[in-house]
């Protein structure tokens, strides 16, 4: 990864590292929903309440379910490999560092002679 933000080279492997980063987002907000559920659940104060809201758990816990193995099968994942998900975590994390290494408001942002125009 150089410099240049506006460098195509840097964009190689993000459409990869993104999906990754929405996918364990979205495992993460399922498991947030299971978590709220339950506590709601034992909150409820009448046994109709507790059958919607255990009801509703039910399905977060079905949906955290479907994200995880998704997740797995795409290989975003990989809970049972621990090397193999620590290499990606690190992989993620250095990348966010460099990105955050990029200057996105440089003094110049004359891109002239940097990709094949007509003008000069």
């Amino acid at each position: 990864m150089n410099n240049d933000y506006l460098d195509p080279i840097n964009a190689e492997g993000m459409p990869a590292l993104a999906d990754a980063m929405f996918a364990l987002d979205f495992v993460m907000a399922a498991k947030n929903g299971v978590r709220n559920c339950a506590f709601a659940l034992s909150e409820c104060a009448t046994p109709e309440a507790r059958a919607v809201v255990h009801r509703l758990l039910q399905q977060a816990i079905a949906m955290h379910d479907e994200i995880t193995q998704l997740s797995i099968a795409k290989g975003w994942l990989k809970p049972y490999q621990i090397t193999e998900q620590f290499a990606m975590d690190l992989k993620s994390a250095d990348t966010a560092y460099k990105l955050g290494q990029f200057e996105f408001f440089p003094g110049d942002t004359s891109r002239l002679g940097t990709f094949a125009t007509p003008f000069k």
